[in-house]
């Protein structure tokens, strides 16, 4: 019966397994991968992301070898991939859709990649106008094509070192933007020197968009946000709850609202959302017991990273320690707390525990063409 039926029918059949679940299912036979080759669209990311949530891809920080480790949070398993195709070692900067934009860890002046894990796809980016050492990265996916093989997206960079025009070296307040559309980098605007000087020094490479904004979080004590309004081209600043205490602070969008997930030294870890007038309100607190877990007995924060979706919001460490998960339920009315075993074997072989970098993505088996 299956091998008959029409390749209309069997593509919506197929449209509701996970990435992994099709991997194994074109490879029944050919009339079901000829399916899917037939019907890449119906089988594709967008109906898979509707389906099914987001992975979480962790890189180790240190090269120790070029792989990476998958959780697949349907079947709560853990899966090894191999990133030997590669050229250079690379740390992720922000996920794209179903592919990562990475940057080689070889290379002091700013150099941006796609790659997808998944399709063993690896492209550099054109290298930008301006040459320059330790910017702000951020990223703008621009609409629903985000959620194909081949998404809209822009890249800002801000601040950083360039060199000076009589020799040396400066803050670069040039403000420019890479547009996959056409696979150029403009100069789009300036960045006031304050707030160069601070994506320089303080700034990791993380950025959250919400609502026409660019954000990013200073790592200087105390902490606060930086934003940019891309239709306005206006800088502005703003501080953060419990500034002076935090030991980590993280920048997420949420329900389309930009969130803050931060930890007080020998405190609790909590998850405000930033509401009208620059005013943070307090929507969670990470359970105690979980919380502990987490640190491992230990009572400071400051090694803890974060990572979010818009489903779903993961603390974690290594590898090995496991995650505090808060994510959104099935029936999409409420959000629960979940803990998430380390990855300590696959296959049956032991896993080190290493120091990660974590980024969501849904997986996607069709290669990118741009």
């Amino acid at each position: 019966m299956w091998s008959n039926l029409p390749f209309d029918v069997l593509a919506k059949i197929f449209s509701f397994l996970s990435p992994d679940s099709l991997a194994r299912a074109r490879s029944t036979c050919r009339h079901w991968n000829a399916c899917v080759d037939t019907y890449p669209i119906a089988t594709s990311f967008i109906l898979l992301s509707l389906h099914h949530r987001a992975w979480f891809l962790a890189l180790p920080t240190r090269n120790r070898g070029q792989h990476c480790y998958v959780h697949n949070p349907v079947i709560d398993n853990w899966h090894l991939l191999s990133l030997d195709f590669l050229p250079d070692p690379v740390r992720p900067v922000a996920s794209i859709g179903a592919l990562i934009l990475v940057r080689p860890t070889n290379c002091t002046v700013l150099q941006l990649a796609l790659c997808n894990p998944f399709t063993r796809q690896f492209r550099y980016l054109p290298m930008s106008n301006i040459s320059r050492t330790n910017p702000a990265v951020g990223v703008v996916t621009l609409d629903s094509v985000q959620h194909g093989p081949n998404p809209n997206f822009r890249v800002y960079v801000a601040g950083g070192m360039s060199e000076a025009p009589r020799g040396g070296a400066m803050y670069e307040l040039k403000l420019e933007m890479y547009d996959s559309m056409d696979d150029t980098w403009h100069v789009v605007g300036f960045v006031p020197t304050e707030f160069a000087v601070r994506l320089t020094v303080w700034t990791p490479n993380e950025s959250v968009y919400s609502n026409g904004v660019l954000y990013w979080m200073t790592s200087a004590r105390a902490y606060s946000v930086m934003g940019y309004e891309i239709d306005g081209h206006r800088w502005r600043g703003f501080g953060v709850p419990m500034a002076d205490k935090l030991e980590f602070a993280a920048l997420l969008c949420r329900n389309g609202g930009l969130t803050l997930v931060g930890g007080a030294s020998e405190g609790e870890a909590c998850i405000w959302e930033l509401k009208e007038g620059d005013k943070w309100g307090l929507i969670q607190k990470v359970p105690m017991e979980m919380g502990r877990k987490l640190l491992g007995g230990k009572r400071s924060w400051g090694s803890i990273k974060c990572v979010g979706s818009e489903e779903a919001i993961y603390l974690y460490k290594e590898l090995g320690l496991g995650m505090v998960a808060w994510r959104e339920m099935e029936e999409k009315a409420r959000w629960a707390w979940f803990w998430i075993e380390g990855c300590h074997s696959i296959g049956g072989n032991l896993v080190p525990n290493l120091p990660i970098k974590g980024v969501f993505l849904h997986p996607n088996l069709f290669p990118f063409t741009f």
